[in-house]
């Protein structure tokens, strides 16, 4: 690498999203070399990934080539690769291209799915936190439709048409509303065999209301729309168990589904090499106040990943983007800072709001003590996403898309480019295994 004989110190950044990118863009025209790793050459706008599962945007109009982002950097290299294991005591990373040294390291590796240890759900369910896993979901719903066309009877149509989302935060949400609006105004035009009231959408979560971390404004107003829109809601509803055909919930009730997709949680993807005792609550890494790792002077971890424990948050602070980008930026200021021995400054959050959209002219917002829902609240969803998407390119496709879809209610794109093929269940496995015998 062109950098093992530079004066500079190497800071290595390991994830290329909302957060790692902030820390290399700070460290820009600096005394250092930066160098990120990802598994991925591409930084993903996960706010619009429903929008890739639901057929409404392609996904490259929701990704970014990093090396192109930082093509004007001469600091800054990328590489892809997977971090095996960090070994703090010698100052490097074990990774899938071979060691590499490090002076100072962030680990902003974001977060995955958690099935809360249930393996079957684990198995059955459809997670969504990568681009693969968004379009596993739309061709799975798109199959599905196929498959009800094929179906004898209402009956036999039911598995195929009972779509159940666990989770009610804003994917949960998001991803019903947009559910919704296929059954009310796509799926009698291309399956014109099927009746909308026989595809059903269910939004369940454990807790008694939707969008917990948002106000009961809100909520309220999420949840009014949702059943406007003909979402049945399951709430302070727990899921025992998922076996591809059947999810059953405490207290008896059950659901004939083909179609469980899973966004009830996330747990931090922690590399190898951090201590246990630095493992908190949804396996975050514990961070002091400037995001260091304890007993660590020189590795930093930010976003999803970290849970910055002080008096001030004793729980860390909120998986979200403006989270991590803040924290990218504070902590790429203190590696300046720690380089010419000046003192670090503590992280501080500004919470700037939050949204959900639930469908066409429907959406909630806090901002502060501002409430909104509507058609203003709507307008505003699509404005701040669109202008935080990553290249020019990129906000035009969007927007472009987006106007197309509201002028026609068709919009999106609905082809079987490769089929997802489903993990059997054990009781189809056996039906087979007896069918062979």
């Amino acid at each position: 690498m062109d950098f093992e004989n530079s004066k500079f110190p190497l800071v290595v950044i390991v994830g290329g999203g909302f957060g790692g990118i902030e820390v290399a863009k700070k460290l820009k025209n600096k005394p250092v070399n930066v160098l990120m790793l990802d598994k991925n050459n591409y930084h993903g706008f996960w706010p619009l990934l429903y929008q890739v599962a639901m057929g409404s945007l392609e996904c490259e109009s929701i990704a970014f080539s990093i090396r192109k982002k930082f093509d004007d950097q001469k600091n800054f290299r990328f590489r892809i690769a997977e971090v095996k294991s960090i070994n703090k005591e010698a100052n490097y990373v074990e990774t899938s291209i071979g060691d590499i040294n490090y002076d100072y390291l962030v680990i902003a590796t974001g977060s995955t799915t958690n099935f809360f240890g249930n393996k079957d759900i684990e198995r059955f369910a459809m997670p969504m936190k990568t681009i693969p896993e968004a379009l596993n979901i739309r061709y799975l719903i798109l199959q599905n439709l196929e498959a009800a066309v094929l179906q004898p009877s209402k009956e036999a149509r039911e598995p195929y048409l009972n779509f159940v989302l666990v989770g009610a935060g804003p994917t949960g949400v998001e991803l019903a509303g947009s559910l919704a609006e296929i059954r009310n105004h796509i799926l009698t035009k291309d399956y014109p065999e099927l009746r909308k009231e026989e595809m059903k959408v269910y939004l369940v979560d454990f807790l008694p209301r939707v969008l917990g971390p948002m106000s009961a404004e809100s909520s309220k107003a999420a949840e009014k729309s949702l059943r406007g829109m003909g979402v049945e809601l399951l709430l302070g509803t727990k899921v025992e168990s998922y076996d591809g055909e059947v999810i059953n919930f405490e207290g008896g009730k059950s659901i004939k589904t083909k179609s469980v997709i899973w966004s009830a949680g996330v747990m931090g993807q922690v590399p190898a090499g951090i201590d246990k005792d630095n493992i908190v609550r949804g396996n975050r890494i514990k961070t002091n106040g400037i995001s260091q790792i304890e007993g660590s002077t020189n590795i930093f971890a930010i976003g999803d990943v970290a849970a910055s424990i002080t008096e001030a948050t004793p729980n860390g602070h909120p998986g979200v983007a403006q989270v991590a980008m803040q924290q990218g930026v504070k902590v790429a200021e203190n590696i300046l800072n720690i380089i010419e021995n000046k003192p670090t400054e503590q992280f501080s959050y500004f919470d700037k709001g939050s949204m959900a959209t639930i469908g066409r002219n429907k959406a909630v917002a806090d901002i502060g003590k501002i409430k909104m829902s509507g058609f203003f609240a709507w307008m505003t969803w699509m404005f701040i996403h669109l202008i935080s998407l990553m290249g020019g390119r990129n906000r035009w496709v969007v927007f472009i898309n987006w106007v197309a879809s509201y002028v026609s209610y068709n919009g999106g794109n609905r082809l079987i480019i490769r089929k997802f093929i489903k993990e059997k269940s054990d009781a189809q496995l056996n039906a087979v295994t007896k069918a062979d015998q």
